[in-house]
């Protein structure tokens, strides 16, 4: 909250900055958006985005269920109550990620990147049968560096107006996928368990990540972006996260050379779960591999602006707010309210 509360304070009182350069903040994609630009030779850049996202009401489906709806739902694992009965109300997930740029020749920028991720989730337990009254209520929580990358961005293609490059890269998993915490069972008792697989920060996966960005002038002040990139895994543990793909397409619009906004439209398809650790069990819907993933609309509002945050030198701060518009996730899961990322750019 700090970096938060610093970097929204140089957003607002640094509104003349030093645009003595040819920078523009049209010239980059909303802040949500990674691997969206390269660099020419010599050049490199550091970044720092805070993302925080926030779910809540039950889905089944695509569609809102009752709480009594999913009481009344079995226990998938065979394992005893026979019914789900602790049952996620809310979770936040705020993800940290720092990462470099350096352009070694004007066609090829190198990239590496490290993302922190800490989880928070508030469940209530109900008894396993007869009037499925109120146990209590609960909540989890776990954080740890969750994966670092390394990759490179390669242009195919540059001209007036119009810029077409390549991304391609390799992720691992270093973050605990065995994170422990209390939980309230149906019978009252507090135990120590392993936690379900939304609550863990790494899968022990390498992933290859490939994609593809467009971007062009539409009019004078408005570009309009295209991007397609998709996550597979390469080599499992005994369970890992499914398959990723993620297409965005955004218009922007400068409306000085230090500021432009944006409109963001943003499609994902996940897999579920593959694998499963048989310790992660218990009458609760995400000890389910089969309650992951699932298609989503979001569309996104954000704003890019180029000031002064720690030096005389032209940086970049962005912000982006996510809203659901569609959200068709696998089977039984919690409902994406909103995302929001913060960021901070700095090129040399």
């Amino acid at each position: 909250m700090k970096l938060l509360r610093l970097l929204l304070m140089c957003f607002v009182c640094n509104v003349h900055a030093d645009l003595k350069s040819d920078a523009r903040a049209i010239d980059h994609a909303p802040m949500g958006v990674s691997g969206d630009h390269y660099h020419k030779k010599g050049e490199s850049m550091i970044s720092v985005r805070h993302g925080h996202m926030a779910m809540g009401e039950a889905l089944f489906k695509g569609e809102t269920i009752s709480l009594s709806d999913v009481l009344s739902m079995p226990n998938p694992l065979k394992d005893s109550p026979v019914n789900l009965s602790v049952i996620p109300t809310d979770m936040t997930m705020k993800m940290t990620m720092i990462g470099g740029m350096y352009a070694p020749t004007d066609r090829v920028t190198l990239m590496i990147m490290g993302m922190f991720v800490a989880k928070e989730m508030q469940l209530t337990t109900y008894q396993p049968m007869m009037n499925r009254d109120l146990v209590g209520r609960f909540s989890t929580s776990s954080s740890d560096v969750s994966d670092i990358s390394l990759g490179a961005l390669i242009t195919l293609k540059e001209s007036q107006g119009s810029r077409l490059h390549g991304e391609i890269a390799l992720q691992h998993s270093i973050g605990s996928n065995d994170a422990k915490g209390v939980v309230l069972t149906p019978m009252g008792e507090d135990m120590n368990m392993i936690l379900p697989y939304g609550m863990q920060a790494g899968d022990s996966a390498s992933r290859l990540v490939l994609g593809m960005t467009h971007v062009r002038d539409l009019i004078d002040n408005i570009k309009w972006g295209n991007q397609v990139r998709t996550k597979i895994a390469v080599s499992q543990g005994e369970w890992s996260f499914g398959d990723h793909t993620e297409v965005n397409s955004w218009l922007q619009c400068a409306f000085s050379q230090s500021g432009a906004i944006s409109a963001r439209l943003k499609w994902t398809h996940q897999n579920k779960i593959w694998g499963r650790n048989p310790a992660i069990k218990g009458p609760v819907q995400t000890a389910n591999p089969e309650n992951y993933g699932g298609v989503e609309w979001h569309i996104g509002l954000g704003i890019n602006w180029l000031t002064r945050v720690f030096s005389q030198n032209v940086d970049r701060v962005g912000l982006e707010l996510l809203l659901p518009i569609k959200q068709e996730k696998n089977n039984l899961q919690l409902a994406t309210k909103y995302q929001l990322t913060l960021g901070y750019q700095k090129a040399f």
